[in-house]
């Protein structure tokens, strides 16, 4: 019985880890060994960084929220605590949004809260 190499998905597999690869410098993008170690390392940083970006968010956000706070005479804790007990259940993202575009309307959940 001949041997029976499936060079068809192999080639696939390749082609497909060089696209991946296209605009890195040197040979990362186009020697298969060097590109799929390339390729693999960017796979886990772009994984790890996902999850990084939420965190970067919500810390943006907290500052934000802590500065339109202020300018009003509270601080960020006691605003959080002030929204749990008014009842106001908007999340960190819209109301950094209302701190930084809408200030009117970020001064009046504030006296609101007060």
């Amino acid at each position: 019985m001949p041997r029976s190499v499936n060079s068809v998905a192999k080639r696939a597999r390749r082609k497909k880890v060089l696209k991946q690869a296209k605009g890195y410098f040197g040979r990362r993008k186009n020697v298969w060994t060097v590109a799929k170690n390339a390729v693999d390392k960017a796979m886990l940083y772009a994984y790890r960084d996902r999850k990084t970006n939420k965190r970067n968010f919500r810390s943006l956000w907290i500052v934000r929220i802590n500065a339109g706070a202020r300018m009003h005479g509270m601080s960020y804790s006691q605003f959080m605590g002030g929204l749990k007990s008014a009842k106001i259940d908007l999340n960190r993202k819209v109301l950094a949004d209302l701190a930084m575009n809408h200030p009117e309307a970020f001064g009046a959940i504030v006296n609101k809260v007060k």
